[in-house]
């Protein structure tokens, strides 16, 4: 089985999470700028950890035979800090960047005019670069704020098979549907979306334009409850292709219409990862 994860948060995992889903076959991620939990409090702070998203990152997944791409953006709950505003206009430049795959996280966190602004600002931006979008769908009064979402989308004129509205459920996953726009999941270990929900999901909704990523950050979560997707999915009577079209080909397909992925050479930097765990004595 492999695996793209297209919504990971690496930079709040360990190395020890990289060898784990080498290991259970994710050969490609895409990590989506966002919310670190601690307050930042100039544009700086954002560069710097933009620096580490198209820099260090993609190095460290490198030595697991991972391919890491990043999505850039002014995230929803800091759009609503004035000093952080400033960080819009450092987007331009990072948005230019190889491996640089959308404009993201964007979207809605409490729904304030400030977040109204920056989500519009940026769908413009992912116009003007050319880029697809990954869109936030907030926590709270999911349903409201996803169609509010589909609103903003809709109005900005990028074309909903460029833009993937993120950590849907079974209340909203009809409303984007219906709209083209691609259709993402989080599975989590207590919230979100569960391996056994998400299944009867793609049962009744079917695989097209279906995105399934772990988001997996500081929070409770499993950088591989992607696998335990694709396991389930094969346990329900899937086939090994349905699985490889929901879990690789759809977020290839996807990030592709960035025209910056860069997925060559894959088997041979597994081919590498094995070797060295065999040298080390195999872990």
């Amino acid at each position: 089985m492999r695996i793209f994860d297209p919504h990971i948060h690496m930079t709040s995992r360990t190395t020890d999470d990289y060898e784990r889903m080498a290991v259970a076959g994710v050969r490609a991620v895409v990590e989506p700028a966002f919310w670190l939990g601690q307050p930042r409090t100039n544009p700086g702070s954002f560069a710097d950890y933009f620096d580490g998203l198209i820099g260090w990152e993609p190095f460290r997944a490198s030595q697991f035979g991972i391919r890491h791409h990043a999505t850039i953006a002014l995230n929803p709950k800091e759009a609503n800090d004035p000093r952080c505003r400033g960080v819009l206009d450092l987007l331009p430049r990072y948005l230019e960047k190889d491996g640089v795959v959308a404009v993201g996280e964007i979207g809605y966190d409490s729904m304030t005019p400030e977040e109204d602004d920056a989500f519009a600002a940026q769908l413009a931006l992912a116009v003007e670069h050319e880029l697809p979008a990954l869109v936030h769908t907030p926590h709270r009064d999911k349903a409201r704020g996803t169609e509010r979402s589909l609103a903003v989308v809709d109005e900005s004129g990028i074309a909903p098979g460029r833009v993937v509205i993120d950590h849907l459920n079974e209340v909203t996953v009809k409303v984007v549907r219906d709209t083209g726009c691609w259709l993402g999941f989080s599975i989590y270990p207590d919230t979100k979306m569960s391996p056994p929900r998400m299944v009867e999901i793609l049962r009744e909704y079917g695989l097209d334009r279906m995105l399934v990523n772990s988001a997996a950050d500081w929070g409770r979560s499993d950088p591989l409850l992607t696998l335990a997707t694709g396991e389930a999915m094969l346990a329900a009577g899937f086939s090994d292709d349905d699985v490889d079209r929901v879990l690789w080909r759809n977020p290839v397909e996807f990030y592709g219409q960035s025209g910056r992925l860069q997925l060559s050479d894959l088997d041979g930097a597994e081919a590498t990862f094995a070797g060295n765990s065999i040298l080390r004595g195999g872990s």
